[in-house]
């Protein structure tokens, strides 16, 4: 399935992407395009719009997009809970509701001056994810967190 967000990813355009190529959609084909062209570009490609004004899968009241993709696909994972935590945090500008929120901000930031390309980011950023992924899956064996 083809998937379309706004160009020029930031902490949630990339989370998303890494959420929905490992729960949800292997195959996935992502398409960034300005944010005035998503909804044209989800019609014309049939494609599903995330992370953008006025669509389905994006922010709903203080929560990101990817809260938006979890409970939509009904994802129960504990770890990915955890995550989603993080990545809300660091998305909405809101560091001071998780302490790991500044670091993601900041490898986000820094990425998007290393590579402007979105899809030559995102291939450096999922590294990140699964790494980020994987100590969240030991927090939750450690505390039993939810």
């Amino acid at each position: 399935m083809k998937w379309v967000t706004r160009s020029h990813v930031h902490v949630d355009r990339v989370a998303c992407p890494w959420l929905i190529l490992r729960f949800v959609d292997s195959d996935a084909e992502f398409l960034f395009v300005p944010a005035s062209e998503v909804q044209a570009a989800a019609t014309r490609e049939e494609a599903i719009p995330f992370d953008a004004p006025g669509v389905e899968l994006g922010h709903r009241g203080d929560q990101c997009s990817f809260n938006a993709i979890i409970e939509k696909y009904a994802l129960k994972d504990k770890a990915l809970a955890r995550l989603a935590k993080i990545v809300n945090a660091a998305d909405t500008n809101r560091m001071d509701t998780d302490p790991i929120a500044s670091g993601l901000e900041a490898i986000a930031v820094g990425n998007s001056l290393r590579f402007p390309d979105d899809m030559e980011n995102l291939s450096h950023q999922f590294e990140v994810y699964d790494a980020l992924y994987a100590w969240c899956r030991l927090e939750v064996v450690k505390h039993g967190a939810s």
